[in-house]
């Protein structure tokens, strides 16, 4: 049986840079605090508990004092910040470059027209929402998907954003359905802040899907992300599994297979590939 793990899976560049940073403090301290999972994968984060990081959650975080906290690659609001400064807490900032600059750039919209309304396309809840939500004082509207367009006020001056790893067919839609029913008299303007790295993966994971008889996608089931390309798979081909590690592997999926792919989420680790690939290698 061929089994081939998928070269353009695994961690983006955001990820990388914060694992890599988290790696670099523990080498000289034993713990260091990270203000929520620093990856949607919970392998991966067990494997980080080890070598010293601690998750924490934000009210943990007001109350710590004279230590070090790394924010993850999905961004904080402001408010973090602040508290970060009145606790003498230094921040080790691994905040993606690409959700940085939409902070930005949402933080400069807002101050410059505050009475407009601000979409932002996105998950509620999602920790880089709440972080883009935060550069305008919690007044952007969050939408989840094309229905929760349906309730926006035409009648403002409205600027559309999206979160990075959000879809690009549904953002134009979504773009369509304002632009046809924005009032004439008001400013609509829309803004494709979709990261491209992670974009760019649906149609390579589908051609990588196509080419084996199963797929198995190595994935933790809170990775946003994941969801999006592990139905992309599913799309293409339907003996198509969602496993968190080896041990979810289910031997009755690899029945009459004479391939199988290996493949994941931006935030699954190369490691944990490599080791489903060598448990179906070492199979009887």
């Amino acid at each position: 049986m061929l089994i081939e793990i998928d070269n353009n899976s695994g961690f983006c560049f955001g990820v990388t840079t914060a694992i890599t940073k988290a790696e670099e403090q523990l080498q000289t301290s034993e713990t260091l605090y990270c203000l929520g999972d620093i990856v949607h994968n919970g392998m991966e984060c067990k494997r980080l508990l080890g070598l010293g990081l601690r998750t924490i959650d934000h009210d943990t975080m007001s109350k710590l004092q004279n230590t070090k906290v790394l924010l993850r690659a999905h961004g904080e609001p402001p408010q973090t910040y602040e508290t970060a400064k009145e606790n003498n807490i230094e921040i080790i900032d691994a905040t993606c470059p690409v959700v940085l600059q939409l902070q930005k750039r949402i933080k400069q919209q807002y101050s410059e027209n505050p009475d407009a309304q601000i979409v932002i396309f996105g998950k509620p809840g999602h920790a880089e929402v709440l972080g883009l939500v935060g550069q305008t004082e919690g007044k952007a509207i969050v939408v989840a998907d094309f229905e929760d367009v349906k309730r926006l006020d035409f009648s403002r001056d409205t600027y559309l954003y999206s979160q990075t790893t959000k879809s690009i067919d549904e953002f134009h839609q979504i773009t369509d359905y304002i632009k046809d029913h924005i009032h004439p008299n008001c400013t609509f303007k829309s803004f494709d802040t979709i990261c491209r790295q992670v974009a760019n993966r649906m149609p390579n994971i589908q051609d990588f899907a196509k080419r084996h008889d199963v797929i198995i996608f190595v994935c933790g089931r809170k990775s946003s992300n994941g969801k999006v390309l592990f139905n992309a798979c599913k799309q293409v081909n339907e003996r198509s599994y969602l496993a968190e590690g080896p041990k979810e592997i289910d031997p009755a999926w690899l029945r009459n297979a004479n391939s199988v792919g290996i493949c994941g989420a931006t935030s699954t680790p190369k490691w944990l590939m490599e080791s489903c690939a060598e448990l179906l290698n070492s199979a009887p």
